[in-house]
């Protein structure tokens, strides 16, 4: 198929090479435009858009596509459909009639559960027991269209937003070629998504992220998970922050915020959890254990 991809950050990269390695012809790709990054803030192109000109795919950046000027470049494309996954802008009702077939999403959730901009995190956060990936044909609305073609991957305990982002950029890869040829040849139909279910995955708040010990242990096991790495929720010891990017629920209780067991378990409001992995301000990630070693927090002691 003649295909443009319209797509911005690392999980979008591994559907872009899916669709490449299938043969399909992509004629252009869209993505957000360079931002300032690293310790120079020297501007650098997106993860997709390094991909495309690696491999010599014409690649564009508007800030808008609201203009008379982009809608004539994009119909010129003559494009049979166009994949978007996590572009990050809106797409005119002129741009979505434009492709033969119309503009086709990868969204990370199982529709019409989290619609919007953070469906990984808070899928997890809210203890779901499955997510996974919904293809579907793009509409004016915020993630409304209609459903081509569901893959569901269980919530395992030990996920993070990291594992399953990756994880459901994998299957994203997977299950974007079938979910064309099915349109295409007729045998997938597009089906309208129930209207009981509806959940938005509002972006995420930096304000989320700290730690408030009075809560269930389970409620502050799936906060930790669900905001690993970014922004990684976090405690504050000795006026510093420590981020706490693994976690699991373990046995103990005493008062919230009390370290009651080594390496590194909490009390909570109910329950205990413990802490896998953390980082100090300006320091690697490291285990509990190592961060023991370091400047060690003495059991007992309550935390912030």
């Amino acid at each position: 198929m003649r295909l443009a991809f319209m797509g911005t950050p690392e999980f979008s990269v591994s559907t872009l090479r899916a669709l490449i390695d299938a043969g399909h012809d992509v004629v252009a790709v869209y993505s957000q435009p360079p931002r300032p990054a690293g310790r120079g803030q020297k501007e650098r192109p997106s993860p997709v858009a390094a991909a495309a000109e690696a491999a010599g795919i014409p690649v564009f950046t508007p800030t808008s596509l609201k203009s008379d000027e982009e809608t004539a470049r994009f119909q010129a494309l003559g494009l049979d459909a166009a994949v978007v996954v996590a572009y990050g802008l809106l797409l005119p009702q002129a741009i979505l009639d434009a492709p033969r077939m119309g503009c086709v999403n990868v969204h990370a959730s199982l529709l019409p559960r989290w619609r919007g901009a953070a469906p990984i995190q808070r899928a997890i956060m809210a203890g779901d027991a499955e997510t996974g990936i919904t293809i579907m044909g793009m509409e004016a609305g915020l993630d409304t269209g209609p459903m081509i073609l569901i893959e569901k991957t269980p919530i395992a305990a030990d996920d993070t937003a990291a594992s399953l982002h990756d994880r459901l950029a994998v299957m994203g890869a997977q299950t974007i070629n079938p979910a064309l040829q099915g349109l295409a040849d007729g045998s997938l139909t597009p089906v309208p998504q129930p209207a009981d279910g509806v959940t938005y995955a509002k972006k995420i708040d930096k304000a989320e992220a700290r730690l408030d010990w009075s809560r269930p242990a389970i409620e502050l096991d799936r906060q930790i998970r669900g905001l690993a790495p970014f922004p990684g929720a976090w405690f504050e010891h000795e006026g510093a922050r420590v981020k706490v990017l693994g976690s699991r629920l373990a046995e103990g209780d005493g008062a919230p915020g009390t370290l009651i067991a080594a390496p590194f378990t909490v009390a909570c409001g109910k329950g205990a959890v413990a802490l896998t992995t953390l980082q100090r301000e300006g320091k690697s990630a490291m285990s509990a254990e190592e961060f023991q070693r370091g400047r060690a927090i003495p059991l007992g002691l309550r935390l912030g």
